[in-house]
């Protein structure tokens, strides 16, 4: 599909989006139709590869293995990768997360032992948030991890952990301090697998196969004291920080959905039905109108949250464009690869085409890396904060009605 991207880019991040789509071209179909499969359990050979062509951490610093890019450049590389499907998308974001960690949080020697072999593809990194009793929840976490002669004893379970079959370090959060509430009581380690992580289950899941998603158990899992990321019960500075990779990455990964407009594009000017082609009945050619705008958009408001988190990652407007442009995003993706099943009817519901297979991909955005109603919390609340302030608040509208002077008919209580 011809982009017509090239007014919200660089000319070198143009060039980059050109890159990225030599190497989506050299995944050979046989590799992908295994993953789906399930006869490959985790893409190795793919994450090699994208670390041998030195387009893993874009935006982290050269010395350790990156190019010093920026966030737009960052999502024009997940979305194309996407484009071969929402589960290899993650696998490209994943060092994109937890290099996040490291770079904004980590001491050198943290950074020469792990983020470096990161970006080589030496390292197989995953991030563990969600425990079995609790999900959105987050600072409900109860993993536990108790200081004993200088190493953190670690007790306790994640789940749904994206490559964790295959990782060999893990990025996860346990409660240091017992007593206090959760956001002042969780601390980050860099977790070795073979400092003794249990993977418990392998996942079956609807969608994203080939991705390794197991649950892990922890029991007395000693790590060192220079595994821990930042300080004592900082989790909660971290753990806000790292949303930004986590929702724009998967805001990113939800654009690669444009690969299914195409299908349906390509399938509605062959199919023919009642003498002529289906494109020809606004049923189907309106949906098409639908999908493009409805991409624009997301790309649209993708690129703006990018450019704000270049700015300031920390700031509440990042907070509030991130979480809108993962809510708009993934709502997005998923309208769209509905109404691509729909222009192809039955036979769109079959393994003939890819579209069933985007489906189930599509599904899960709605949920990780913060489910789009925690996604409508954050926004909301950032809205009220701004607008009650008068921090967004340009004029007062009110005083420009014909009847403002009617003080006695705004009644409240």
């Amino acid at each position: 599909m011809v982009l017509e991207t090239n007014v919200l880019l660089t000319n070198e991040e143009a060039k980059l989006r050109d890159e990225i789509k030599e190497f989506v071209k050299s995944i050979a179909p046989d590799y992908l139709r295994a993953m789906e499969a399930e006869e490959i359990d985790y893409p190795e050979e793919a994450l090699k590869e994208m670390a041998r062509r030195k387009i893993l951490g874009l935006r982290f610093p050269k010395k350790y293995g990156g190019r010093e890019l920026n966030w737009v450049s960052d999502c024009v590389a997940v979305e194309e990768i996407s484009v071969l499907g929402q589960g290899m998308g993650c696998v490209y974001s994943m060092p994109i997360i937890v290099g996040e960690s490291l770079i904004a949080f980590g001491t050198e020697e943290q950074k020469k032992k792990y983020l470096s072999p990161i970006l080589t593809g030496e390292i197989i990194s995953a991030e563990g948030l969600t425990e079995p009793r609790g999900g959105s929840d987050f600072f409900g976490t109860i993993t536990t991890a108790e200081k004993r002669n200088g190493l953190y004893v670690l007790n306790g379970e994640k789940r749904f952990i994206a490559g964790a079959v295959a990782a060999d370090l893990f990025l996860l959060y346990a409660r240091t301090d017992p007593k206090a509430p959760g956001h002042q009581a969780l601390s980050a380690f860099l977790v070795e697998k073979d400092m003794g992580v249990e993977i418990a289950e392998r996942y079956g899941l609807m969608g994203f196969h080939g991705m390794g998603t197991a649950r892990i158990v922890l029991k007395d899992v000693a790590v060192p004291e220079e595994n821990l990321l930042l300080g004592e019960n900082k989790g909660a500075l971290i753990f806000n920080r790292m949303m930004v990779p986590e929702r724009l990455t998967s805001a990113a990964g939800s654009l690669g959905i444009r690969a299914t407009i195409e299908t349906a594009v390509r399938y509605s000017d062959k199919r023919k039905a009642f003498g002529a082609k289906i494109r020809r009945f606004e049923g189907v050619s309106f949906k098409i109108a639908d999908c493009m705008t409805k991409l624009d958009a997301a790309r649209g408001l993708v690129y703006i949250a990018a450019k704000q988190a270049d700015l300031d990652p920390d700031s509440s407007q990042t907070r509030r464009l991130v979480s809108e442009a993962k809510l708009f995003a993934t709502q997005a993706a998923w309208e769209i690869v509905n109404d691509a099943m729909q222009i192809l009817g039955g036979i769109g519901y079959t393994y003939v085409y890819p579209v069933e297979k985007a489906l189930r991909d599509t599904r899960l955005g709605l949920i990780w890396t913060g489910s789009n109603e925690v996604m409508k919390m954050l926004v909301q609340h950032e809205a009220y904060r701004r607008l009650l302030t008068g921090e967004d608040k340009d004029r007062d509208l009110e005083l420009d009605a014909i009847e403002a002077h009617k003080i006695a008919e705004k009644v409240f209580e």
